[in-house]
């Protein structure tokens, strides 16, 4: 993975949807003034909350607020996605997928949005096995060559599908995906549970491995479960609903106690001991400053052996 130390990624999701672009403001603000650095978006947020029925009010939020903020373009670094715009309003069957034409058209669009002549780091959504895989290789490898992008990466991708467009980018001489986003948190669904959000794909040992072995940076969605560890009207999804959550919680709300942290910190700091940068919505700044005061919480080894052994 990264040499470079986990941080907090602040998930824009929301921003210009549920999130009204003045407070989007204050947050993005907010972020800046605690240190943070990187912003996460897509080119399809949020199609499914936006009157209009397509994505990119949050990479036009994101770009008013760099345009309202001199020099802010040199602060931040800025993620977005390709794969699921839809090129219809309201029909998701007509999202744009992972052709070379698509994923040019789709950041094209996401630089006009944004106001930017590149982007620091581009990621695959999700697959679209209509399509071959090294012409999705080749075309996110020849966006990193023209400057397009900095970083590229995969999201929602299983380990192996990950591996097999590294071992094609280096047969064709292309930048590989060095970077991996999938949804992971401290308490785990039951094994085998199906995931009944659409599109999700949880991080398994194999992801870890890889990432491991190949120096790849891991990025973490979901990490704090919508609310859920905090909020009593937020309960965990019933794929959750298992001994071993209870045990979890149990341990959580202890070592929350003994560091005088929230059990949301405690969360998101176990994720950075384990070098995965956790991505972190927002709708108030309280929320992102609560976040950001994460880095500060540091758990030892008999921290993470009670939390592993109450799974």
């Amino acid at each position: 993975m990264e040499t470079t130390d986990p941080r907090i990624v602040l998930g824009t999701m929301d921003f210009g949807t549920r999130v009204a672009p003045d407070q989007a403001f204050e947050i993005l603000d907010s972020f800046v003034v605690g240190g943070g650095v990187w912003l996460d978006t897509a080119n399809c947020y949020s199609y499914w909350t936006d009157p209009r029925g397509v994505g990119g009010a949050s990479e036009r939020v994101i770009g008013a607020w760099l345009r309202a903020r001199p020099g802010a373009r040199d602060t931040v670094r800025i993620a977005t996605k390709v794969r699921h715009n839809l090129l219809v309003p309201h029909s998701p069957e007509s999202a744009e997928g992972l052709s070379e034409r698509a994923v040019h058209a789709g950041v094209e669009g996401s630089l006009e949005r944004l106001g930017v002549d590149h982007v620091d780091l581009l990621w695959a959504h999700a697959e679209d096995r209509s399509v071959p895989l090294e012409e999705t290789v080749v075309a996110f490898g020849g966006l990193v060559a023209k400057g397009v992008t900095l970083r590229i990466g995969a999201a929602n991708h299983p380990a192996w599908r990950v591996e097999r467009a590294r071992s094609l980018a280096r047969e064709r001489g292309v930048e590989p995906w060095t970077s991996l986003q999938l949804r992971h948190s401290l308490v785990q669904p039951r094994p085998l549970a199906p995931v009944p959000e659409g599109g999700h794909r949880l991080l398994a040992a194999e992801d870890l491995d890889l990432a491991r072995s190949e120096r790849l940076a891991v990025w973490s969605y979901s990490s704090l479960m919508w609310g859920s560890y905090v909020r009593a009207d937020k309960p965990l999804p019933p794929t959750y609903d298992h001994p071993g959550t209870a045990r979890v919680l149990t341990v959580l709300d202890d070592v929350a106690g003994e560091l005088s942290a929230t059990r949301n910190q405690v969360v998101l700091a176990w994720l950075m001991q384990q070098g995965i940068d956790p991505i972190v919505g927002a709708s108030r700044v309280e929320q992102i400053e609560e976040a950001l005061a994460a880095r500060r919480v540091r758990l030892g080894d008999e921290h993470v052996a009670r939390f592993a052994a109450a799974r």
